[in-house]
């Protein structure tokens, strides 16, 4: 599937097969034809013909499916989040601030599956200035993604747990500020792709484009894994623990607090929040770490277990992009207002058979039992953690 073909008298060198697929040029296909080889790297593999083109159907139809999906639904999820949030965006409390930027990031990730769907299927078709450019856009909201939901999670810890409502990093312009050196952070780190990324004919078919680390040599190689090794650490290991540290000092005070039905809703939002970003995004990290100690010679691969390893990161690349679809639900409309504001947002635009009427009947009776919040700004009104 990945498309770096430099031969380097080194013990860590790529192959054609072992670029990450955190980057846009490993949206690219490693094709086999005729005689069902498969460039391996420092070895050939060998396969029958059967494998190969079940590996091409696999790239060229399935994960574009996969991909196609998520994008329908990130887009729906998201694009909603950002509209009710910027219809009332001169009041937008801390976190909605921090979900503001998620939702932005959230889309305009998305907005790169299609570059994806379409270099799956056919090659890159787009020129290399957008080789260049929807690769840095791809990492930098990437990054920038996950780095968010660090900054969230932290919001709430300093917001349950020590109760923060008026220091100075709790005004919005210091949100403001967050969220600018979030977004200056992750291009300072996705920049350097771009010196690396070209388009080149593919291999083994040559009538195709390839958009990828397919110049620069060992510069490459060495930017690659370096890109793996921050990859790991800021869009994984990173916000999984600061999310299980705050989180559970947010869980720990919640127990001790007098509220009963309002804080057992709290704490198994705030559990499920860290679970569903495990979840999503564990399976992936492992499958990159796996192909990236492959590559390395590490771990010895046969080449099914190669071919079996490139579709199970296709798959968990597109559970760990699911989680772009679950953000909004997670973070937003398990609230009470949101869901209002939400409603409302839909009657102005004309919602038929008056499903989208502000004024549900049961709503209030809900809404004077909510549970506990933590959007806004301390243990008081709903059971969304936000």
């Amino acid at each position: 599937m990945k498309q770096f073909y430099n031969t380097m008298p080194m013990s860590f060198e790529l192959s054609l097969d072992d670029v990450s697929s955190l980057e846009l040029g490993d949206y690219g296909i490693n094709e086999t034809e005729g005689n069902g080889t498969m460039d391996s790297g420092p070895f050939t593999c060998d396969g029958a013909a059967g494998e190969d083109a079940g590996l091409r159907l696999f790239h060229t139809v399935l994960l574009p499916l996969l991909y196609g999906a998520v994008l329908l639904l990130g887009l729906l999820g998201n694009g909603l989040l950002l509209a009710v949030l910027l219809r009332r965006r001169r009041g937008l409390r801390v976190t909605e601030v921090y979900l503001l930027h998620l939702a932005l990031a959230d889309l305009l990730l998305l907005l790169t599956l299609p570059f994806a769907m379409a270099h799956a299927g056919l090659g890159w078709l787009f020129g290399g200035f957008l080789c260049r450019a929807v690769g840095v856009a791809h990492r930098l909201n990437f990054l920038c993604s996950s780095l968010l939901l660090a900054c969230i999670g932290f919001d709430r810890y300093l917001a349950i747990v020590h109760a923060v409502r008026s220091l100075q990093s709790r005004r919005l312009r210091a949100v403001h500020l967050t969220c600018a050196c979030v977004w200056l952070l992750c291009l300072a780190l996705s920049l350097p792709s771009a010196a690396f990324l070209s388009v080149e004919p593919a291999r083994p078919n040559a009538s195709r484009q390839a958009c990828g680390f397919l110049s620069h040599g060992l510069h490459a190689n060495n930017w690659l894994l370096t890109s793996r090794l921050l990859t790991h650490l800021l869009c994984f290991f990173l916000p999984l623990a600061v999310m299980l540290y705050c989180y559970s000092a947010v869980v720990a005070t919640l127990r001790h607090s007098q509220r009963g039905l309002e804080k057992q809703g709290a704490i198994r939002l705030a559990l499920l929040i860290t679970l569903v970003f495990c979840l999503c995004w564990l399976p992936y990290n492992v499958s990159v770490l796996l192909e990236t100690l492959g590559a390395l010679g590490v771990l010895e691969q046969d080449c099914a277990g190669r071919r079996r390893l490139s579709q199970a990161t296709g798959v968990t690349e597109s559970l760990g992009y699911a989680h772009c679809c679950l953000n909004p639900l997670l973070y937003a409309f398990l609230g009470v207002r949101f869901r209002q504001d939400l409603r409302r947002l839909l009657a102005s635009w004309g919602c038929p058979l008056g499903l989208c009427s502000c004024q549900d009947p049961h709503a209030r009776g809900r809404e004077r039992a909510s549970r506990m919040s933590i959007s806004e700004g301390g243990p008081t009104t709903s059971s969304s953690l936000i």
